[in-house]
């Protein structure tokens, strides 16, 4: 069943935020996904709309008077999220037809916001906001490199 699926696969130790994930799993969308693959595309396009929610914070804040060093950092935060905003919609199409690719997308997403976020906490900000929905980006990242082996094991005959 369906709850089970999810239960097993929030358990998994790489997810991390278990409750973030059931959480995440329990909209409509998924619950009516077929397979594992729509669940997954399903995972990657809320991270990207997280995603896309946290570039317009961002945006806001560069806009707002600030250090020199905490601008340096506010812009390379948006070019990090720019990037994961399209990495997240091409793994996406890549879960249907290349789970390899897929997989190793995902995880340069989460290299390019741990980067950002070091240079966002060097600057001391204090940012309760931004770091949330930093979190929230590495439980995406989390739950879609889960996903990716287990589509290699639902699809053994094709990798």
């Amino acid at each position: 069943s369906y709850i089970k699926t999810s239960r097993i696969f929030c358990n998994y130790e790489s997810i991390g935020n278990h409750s973030f994930c059931l959480e995440a799993l329990s909209t409509t969308e998924a619950v009516v996904a077929k397979d594992s693959t729509q669940l997954g595309i399903l995972i990657m396009k809320v991270g990207a709309e997280n995603v896309k929610a946290m570039l317009n914070i961002y945006n806001e804040m560069i806009k707002k008077p600030s250090s020199p060093q905490l601008l340096k950092a506010l812009n390379c935060c948006v070019e990090a999220y720019k990037y994961a905003s399209l990495s997240f919609e091409m793994v996406s199409s890549e879960l249907v037809d290349d789970l390899q690719t897929a997989n190793y997308d995902v995880t340069v997403i989460d290299l390019e916001i741990t980067n950002f976020e070091k240079e966002l906490l060097d600057t001391k900000v204090q940012a309760p906001r931004l770091l949330a929905g930093n979190r929230f980006m590495h439980y995406y990242i989390a739950m879609g490199c889960q996903i990716t082996p287990i589509l290699q094991l639902d699809k053994p005959n094709e990798y």
